[in-house]
């Protein structure tokens, strides 16, 4: 098994140099037009988390979600964004993020992800029910953020593919399989490998450590990855961050189920990690079990109802 992994210095948000650096990392492939087809209905997958730290860089970023549709768009696709965040509907954690102003420039629309039922090739799950609006995409591009994580250490490309799991079907999974992480983690990778994303592009121009998914710290790292092969690029990247990939479940369950390349099979056609690589990147000061009992699922899911339900619309009413 092979796999190219294709890693670029990108220091800035700003439109134009954004442009050239993702012209640049899909060089390798062609450009957009390797993935997408006139007429394709394209799925933008963010890392939509949540809509109440702005500014802490715990979400991927706006701008590169717009650069990624304008490319879309030039190859024909018909892009649309979509998400399952923890909290609230995936409209309102993208209003709060400062994506709206973007989707209304290119007419972009956003949908909250509903489940359906599939089967997998697993052996150990047969079936997982996984957002009908993914797996019905001509196109899905995984657009993930580079996340330390308290109950997994790392957030990249595999953990990304967990908002394309419906609603509170998310804590279900954390009661259901959290108290063994090895499952947890085959979970995760089965997720990632029955949705199969044509393209993962992370954005790792500014980073989140330490606390995350949410309650970390920004930390710029200045580079961009992209990859057909979403388990090669999230090994890539914890070699880069010098963090042990049996320390993240869903690498070490990439291993095991032998979905990820052995490093030599790994291809860098533009830069070497060697390049690249980030001396004191921090992981989490401690990590917290991945199990939700079932009176913390409950809170969750009055949460969620409460902010999708009640809080959204307020707002919404009180400014128009």
């Amino acid at each position: 098994m092979s796999a190219s992994v294709s890693l670029i210095p990108a220091q800035s948000y700003d439109q134009r140099p954004l442009r050239a650096s993702l012209d640049a990392v899909l060089r390798p492939w062609g450009g957009m037009s390797a993935f997408v087809k006139p007429g394709d209905r394209v799925l933008l997958k963010p890392n939509l988390l949540t809509g109440s730290r702005p500014g802490k860089e715990c979400t991927t970023r706006p701008e590169v979600v717009a650069a990624v549709a304008e490319q879309v768009m030039a190859a024909g696709g018909q892009p649309f964004m979509g998400d399952s965040p923890a909290f609230g509907s995936a409209k309102g954690v993208a209003k709060a993020n400062g994506y709206l102003p973007m989707l209304e420039r290119l007419q972009i629309p956003i949908v909250d992800l509903h489940g359906g039922r599939y089967p997998t090739e697993s052996e150990t799950f047969d079936h997982l029910r996984l957002s009908k609006e993914a797996m019905e995409a001509d196109v899905i591009i995984n657009l993930p953020k580079v996340k330390s994580h308290v109950q997994l250490t790392m957030t990249l490309g595999v953990k990304n593919l967990f908002g394309c799991v419906p609603g509170k079907m998310k804590a279900w999974w954390h009661m259901e399989a959290g108290k063994d992480v090895n499952r947890f983690g085959e979970m995760l990778v089965e997720t990632a490998r029955t949705l199969a994303p044509n393209l993962t592009l992370l954005d790792g121009i500014i980073a989140h450590e330490r606390n995350g998914p949410s309650g970390g710290d920004p930390r710029p790292l200045g580079l961009l990855a992209a990859a057909t092969d979403v388990f090669a690029l999230d090994r890539v990247m914890l070699e880069i961050l010098q963090v042990d990939p049996e320390q993240v479940p869903t690498t070490a369950a990439a291993h095991r189920l032998g979905y990820c390349p052995n490093w030599q099979d790994i291809e860098f056609p533009l830069h070497h990690p060697q390049e690249m690589m980030v001396a004191d990147w921090r992981l989490p000061d401690n990590l917290m079990p991945i199990d939700f009992g079932a009176p913390r699922v409950l809170r969750s899911t009055f949460k969620h109802f409460y902010i999708r339900w009640i809080k959204e619309p307020m707002t919404a009413y009180a400014q128009r």
